[in-house]
C-alpha cells in the first residue's frame, strides 16, 4: 500500500444543525417522529424554525461529525460534502476547517441553499432531526477528488447520502478508486428509516464487497435483516461484511468479523445531555484506531470513549481535545 495522506476520508450531507430543547408534546403537536431523521421540504423547514425555542447553530451532518472526531483524536481527516455559496455554507466551511479537516469541495453557486437540520432534544436526551437537504442533493461524481480518495486509508460514507440520486454515482466512484489503490471502503447505516428505504441496495453494497466495513446501531441492524433477534442480525452481518461494528447505547458495542466477536463495554457517563453525534463519534474513534494500527478491541474502546464524551455535551462535535482525553484514559 502506498503512503497515506489521510487516515479517514468521510463523504456526507453537509448540514448546519440548529439545536433546541423541546418536550414530547411539541413533537406530537408538530407530527415529528421522535428519535428519527425526518426529511422535510423548504416550507416545513421555515415553519419548524419559526416554532422552535432558543437555538444554537453547529456544523453537523453525520460524516462531517465523524471527520471532526478523527481530527480531534489527532488523526488526519478529509471530507467531501456540498454546501451553497451562502451564509450557512461559509459557516459550515469555516467550522470544519477550523476542526482540522481537509475540505475543498466546490460550493454550489446557484439554488438550493445550504442544508439545515432542526434538531429537537427532549429531556431524556433523545434527538429528533428534521432535515432539509438543500445543496446536499447536488453532490455528484465531479466532487470526488480522486487523489484524496487514493491517499486515504479508509473512505467512509453515511447511509443518509443514499437519498440524493447523484450521490450514489459519487459513492460508487469513490469505492472504485479506493479499492484500486488497496484502500478500505466503509459505510454507516445511519437510521432505521434509511435502511427501510434502501435495504436491498445496502445489502448489495456489503455482499458485493463494495463496502468492507459497516457501522450500525442495534435498531438499524435489526431493520436491515428484518429480525427482532440481535443474535440473528449479528450472524447475518458477519456473513455479509468483512468487519462490522454495532453500537448498543449503554450496553456498549459488538465488533464482528468472519471469525471474531468482541463485546465492548460502554464508557460510564455522569449526565446524558444530548445523544446527537454518538454514533458518528463512535465511528470516528473506531476508524482512528483502525488506521493507526490498533487491534479491534482497542478500536472499540476508543470509539466508546469518543461517543461517551459527546453525549455529555450539547451538539454533535467534540468541544475538547479527544487526543488529550485518550492520553488521560491510557488509550
Amino acid at each position: 500500500m502506498n503512503d497515506t495522506r489521510f487516515d479517514v476520508l468521510t463523504i456526507g450531507n453537509a448540514i448546519v444543525d440548529i439545536i433546541a430543547n423541546a418536550d414530547d408534546d411539541f413533537l406530537v403537536g408538530n407530527e415529528i417522529v421522535k428519535g428519527a431523521m425526518n426529511l422535510i421540504d423548504a416550507d416545513r423547514a421555515v415553519m419548524l424554525y419559526d416554532a422552535m425555542g432558543p437555538a444554537m447553530e453547529a456544523s453537523g451532518g453525520s460524516a462531517g461529525n465523524t471527520a471532526a472526531g478523527v481530527a480531534s483524536l489527532g488523526g488526519r481527516a478529509a471530507y467531501f460534502g456540498k454546501v451553497a455559496d451562502d451564509q450557512l455554507g461559509e459557516f459550515f466551511r469555516h467550522d470544519i476547517r477550523a476542526a482540522g479537516v481537509h475540505f475543498e469541495t466546490r460550493s454550489l453557486q446557484t439554488t438550493p441553499p445550504t442544508a439545515r437540520s432542526m434538531i429537537f432534544v427532549t429531556p431524556d436526551g433523545e434527538r429528533s432531526m428534521n432535515t432539509y437537504l438543500g445543496a446536499c442533493v447536488e453532490l455528484g461524481p465531479e466532487d470526488i477528488e480522486k487523489e484524496v480518495v487514493a491517499s486515504a486509508a479508509v473512505t467512509y460514507f453515511e447511509g443518509y447520502l443514499w437519498d440524493p440520486p447523484l450521490a450514489k454515482d459519487a459513492i460508487r466512484l469513490a469505492a472504485d478508486i479506493a479499492h484500486a489503490h488497496d484502500r478500505r471502503f466503509s459505510m454507516t447505516l445511519s437510521d432505521p428509516f434509511c435502511v427501510d428505504r434502501y435495504r436491498s441496495e445496502f445489502l448489495e453494497l456489503m455482499r458485493s464487497g463494495t463496502v468492507d466495513i459497516v457501522f450500525a446501531n442495534e435498531a438499524e441492524l435489526k431493520s436491515l435483516y428484518q429480525t427482532a433477534s440481535f443474535e440473528a442480525a449479528l450472524d447475518a452481518v458477519r456473513a455479509d461484511c468483512a468487519l462490522a461494528a454495532v453500537t448498543r447505547s449503554e450496553k456498549g458495542s459488538v465488533i464482528v468479523t468472519r471469525d471474531e466477536t468482541h463485546a465492548i463495554n460502554a464508557f460510564p457517563i455522569e449526565t446524558l445531555v444530548d445523544t446527537t453525534g454518538a454514533g458518528d463519534l463512535y465511528a470516528a474513534g473506531f476508524l482512528f484506531g483502525l488506521t493507526n494500527g490498533r487491534n479491534l478491541v482497542e478500536c472499540g474502546h476508543i470509539g466508546s470513549l469518543a461517543a461517551a464524551r459527546v453525549i455529555q455535551q450539547f451538539g454533535p462535535r467534540p468541544r475538547e481535545s479527544l487526543k488529550a482525553l485518550l492520553e488521560q484514559e491510557g488509550l
